[in-house]
């Protein structure tokens, strides 16, 4: 009969996935609020519509959103608010959170 192998406690792997998730910042927290609801820069949300004041990320997602949300109403790109033109000189002064890394570094 064979000896059973004594299991490892943390693999490398576990332990870089650890390392990682401590040093890269995953927008969490105050910075991650702001960027969530796109008050001070627009955040990841780029546009928003002009109807309701949702915001979206991209043009396909605001389209979506316009189709099922303002179906009797026409969809025109060129109504929509784009967040990053309006609020983007703010945006240089402050660190920009949920981008992949660490301030920490």
């Amino acid at each position: 009969m064979t000896g059973k192998a004594k299991p490892k406690k943390h693999t490398a792997k576990e332990i870089q996935a650890k390392i990682d998730a401590a040093l890269t910042n995953r927008g969490g927290g105050k910075a991650g609020i702001a960027d969530r609801t796109g008050k001070e820069k627009g955040g990841h949300a780029k546009y928003e519509c002009p109807h309701c004041k949702i915001t979206a990320p991209d043009l396909k997602t605001m389209q979506i959103h316009h189709e099922s949300k303002h179906p009797k109403i026409i969809y025109e790109e060129s109504k929509l608010v784009n967040l990053h033109a309006v609020l983007a000189p703010v945006a240089e002064l402050k660190p920009k959170p949920g981008i992949r890394g660490s301030l920490k570094k």
